[in-house]
């Protein structure tokens, strides 16, 4: 009985002996095995073999992508108080035997990377803030980013981690800088819109001036083709009045009548026309029989006249 007993013993200790030398490893993980403390091996992803009983797993390492969230202060050159908000993600660099050995032995324990790893970045944006203005900060932060990755990917890399991305999700300042900056950014909308509503008003002052200009342009052109046109009509008339003289003054030539009654005609014609077309109650004529002939004697005057340039032409 007792023979029975030691061997289902046995029995039970080999296979747990035998189960015990089959790890499985999961995808994304890397498994550290170390004999007596010391390293020796690392172990893929699926169903690995271990020597029982000596080989034994330190550690296992996630190769995926982590990330932590930080929030911190920093001091500008011109004595400005910066918060930030930021977002780390890093990963183990490679699954070189080299990389992990790093990764598994360089700290105690995960709280002690990370909390190198958060200082070291809040220390490498400090510095970079240290020698920039507050009114700089908010355009500069993309260059902060390049300034930590460049800082940080050596130090890290000693390490055995790489990091991937750094976000700046958030920067802000003290409430009596955000309240100044927030009226300069008011002050500047109200002159940018200043000076656009005088452009327009300018515009709009010099449109009008230009199209009153054309108006004019175009009025005094109008009013010189009139006048033209006037002098024109004045010029037809006086030709055709002198070819009926003409024409009236050859008919009383050949009837042997004197010509100046043509003249006397259209004197009294002119009164005629005065009378009837005149606004006034009262025509002032000197009816003497100088005035007469004096009058008499200036049409006879103007129809020689036309005679001579008809007959130069």
């Amino acid at each position: 009985m007792q023979s029975q007993v030691i061997s289902l013993l046995l029995v039970f200790i080999v296979l747990i002996i035998i189960f015990s030398s089959f790890v499985t490893v999961k995808q994304g993980t890397i498994a550290v095995i170390t004999v007596f403390g010391k390293y020796r091996r690392i172990l893929t992803p699926g169903l690995n073999f271990k020597i029982p009983l000596i080989e034994a797993i330190y550690s296992k390492i996630s190769i995926q992508n982590r990330s932590v969230e930080l929030e911190f202060q920093a001091v500008t050159f011109d004595q400005a108080n910066v918060y930030f908000k930021a977002m780390i993600l890093f990963s183990v660099l490679d699954q070189q035997e080299e990389t992990i050995k790093n990764v598994a032995f360089k700290f105690v324990d995960e709280r002690n990377l990370m909390q190198a790893l958060i200082r070291t970045v809040e220390g490498s944006i400090r510095a970079f803030v240290a020698t920039k203005r507050q009114s700089e900060v908010l355009i500069l932060r993309r260059d902060i980013v390049e300034h930590v990755k460049e800082q940080l990917d050596l130090i890290l890399e000693g390490w055995g981690y790489h990091l991937q991305d750094l976000q700046l999700n958030d920067i802000t300042f003290d409430e009596v800088i955000m309240k100044s900056m927030s009226q300069v950014v008011a002050s500047n909308n109200l002159k940018a819109a200043a000076e656009n509503e005088g452009q327009a008003l300018l515009i709009t002052k010099t449109k009008a001036a230009e199209a009153e200009g054309n108006a004019i342009k175009i009025s005094a052109e109008a009013e010189r083709q009139a006048s033209q046109l006037r002098g024109q009509g004045v010029a037809l008339f006086r030709q055709e009045v002198a070819k009926g003289m003409s024409a009236a003054a050859k008919e009383m030539e050949q009837a042997h009548m004197d010509t100046s009654v043509i003249l006397f005609t259209m004197w009294t014609e002119s009164i005629k026309h005065f009378s009837e077309n005149s606004e006034g109650n009262v025509i002032f004529l000197d009816g003497s029989t100088d005035a007469m002939q004096q009058t008499m004697k200036q049409l006879m005057s103007l129809n020689v006249m036309q005679q001579m340039e008809k007959g130069k032409k």
